[in-house]
């Protein structure tokens, strides 16, 4: 008891760094002590890195292309988390079944089997190396599949900032480098699910168009805002009834019934949460056994996450645009400032606090000091009503 009292003392002392803090943090919440999630954290994105620099060099190709010249090209994204903790929850699970080290210095390439079994439902019996390997394959294609979306969602939001190239572009030359780009890993993505059984694609495609019908009512959030805004509060009502307690049409079987009564559920499973299980979807396809606690704490994580880091971090910008998120709805539907505020920060913690039981259920130190991680790193001291 001792002990977590002096953890949780420390995680919460700024001169240490946020890592640190947050293996810290998860042993003074869940009593799991693993500093060891450090190294595999650094190695995970090391190899990581190392598969988005082969995406980046077909991009690059194609610029050169487009442009006549040799181009260097970056793209910052915070997207690929939830491929890193699924890699490193299948490091782990293979280390721990296995005599020597089943993780090699190369990492693994091409396109993972579609296992008969999986299709089934069942697991096939696969040796350490063959899980290290197929989850080494299904993550460079995620990573792949993952930035392909964020770059359509850039495209379609004329936001083009964070596609970075070594010479002094334009509008119009930023725009013809991030739609060159997307459609590069377009047609890579497509040549590659074309190969795999209608199974892939479809559970892909699946998670797509939810998400997609997501986005198809954003002009109508975006009305129901503006109302809001002028005091409507009919327009106040919707927001509550569709956007923060919304029914799910296709309930995820991902979610409990509990969980998908909880504030924002629908709409940010949505936003979010469905690509990830979609992704989730495709490990298992290739033959690996992802626990279905694991698959709610990325879900519920990366919910939070995207509450906690980004619609935090962009009210104000959010809020003079008229764009509906989690937290804009909050500073509408409260009575004030500060029980806005008090809204946004207990709904997010229901989010992550559900994500970090889960990766203890599921044996997934890593992504509990992952979700520890994203918690530290808010700041809703930017959110009106914090003093």
């Amino acid at each position: 008891m001792v002990l977590k009292s002096s953890a949780a003392a420390l995680a919460d002392s700024r001169r240490l760094p946020t890592a640190v803090r947050s293996v810290l943090g998860y042993y003074a919440d869940t009593g799991v002590f693993d500093y060891g999630s450090l190294s595999l954290k650094s190695e995970i994105d090391d190899r990581t890195e190392r598969m988005l620099d082969d995406v980046y060099d077909r991009i690059e190709t194609a610029l050169a292309e487009e442009f006549g010249r040799p181009v260097t090209f970056d793209y910052d994204t915070k997207l690929i988390l939830p491929a890193q903790l699924t890699l490193g929850y299948v490091y782990r699970a293979a280390r721990q079944d296995a005599d020597g080290d089943p993780v090699a210095d190369d990492i693994a390439t091409g396109v993972p089997p579609v296992e008969g079994a999986a299709l089934d439902g069942e697991s096939p019996t696969l040796t350490p190396r063959e899980r290290v390997v197929r989850a080494e394959q299904m993550t460079r294609l995620s990573i792949e599949a993952l930035v392909d979306g964020d770059m359509r969602d850039a495209i379609n939001d004329a936001e083009f900032e964070d596609f970075e190239v070594d010479f002094e572009a334009g509008e119009g030359d930023r725009r013809r480098v991030a739609e060159t780009a997307q459609a590069t890993l377009q047609s890579h993505l497509d040549s590659l699910l074309d190969g795999l059984p209608d199974a892939v694609g479809e559970s892909y495609q699946w998670a797509v168009d939810y998400s997609e019908a997501h986005q198809d009512r954003d002009d109508y959030f975006r009305e129901l805002m503006d109302d809001a805004e002028a005091g409507d509060g009919e327009a106040l009502d919707a927001i509550r009834e569709e956007y923060k307690f919304a029914d799910y049409e296709e309930p995820p079987a991902t979610l409990s019934a509990a969980e998908q009564a909880l504030p924002y559920s629908k709409t940010q499973y949505a936003r979010v949460g469905v690509i990830y299980d979609g992704m989730l979807d495709l490990y298992r396809l290739a033959g690996l056994e992802i626990d279905d606690d694991f698959a709610k704490a990325i879900v519920l994580a990366i919910i939070g996450a995207q509450v906690w880091l980004d619609d935090i971090d962009d009210y104000a910008d959010d809020r003079a645009e008229g764009q509906l998120t989690p937290v804009t709805a909050e500073y509408l539907l409260a009575p004030d400032d500060r029980a806005a505020y008090n809204h946004v920060v207990d709904i997010t913690e229901q989010y992550l606090d559900l994500a970090k039981e889960y990766a203890t259920a599921a044996d997934s130190p890593l992504t509990g000091v992952a979700v520890e991680y994203i918690y530290r790193s808010g700041k809703p001291e930017v959110l009106p009503g914090h003093h």
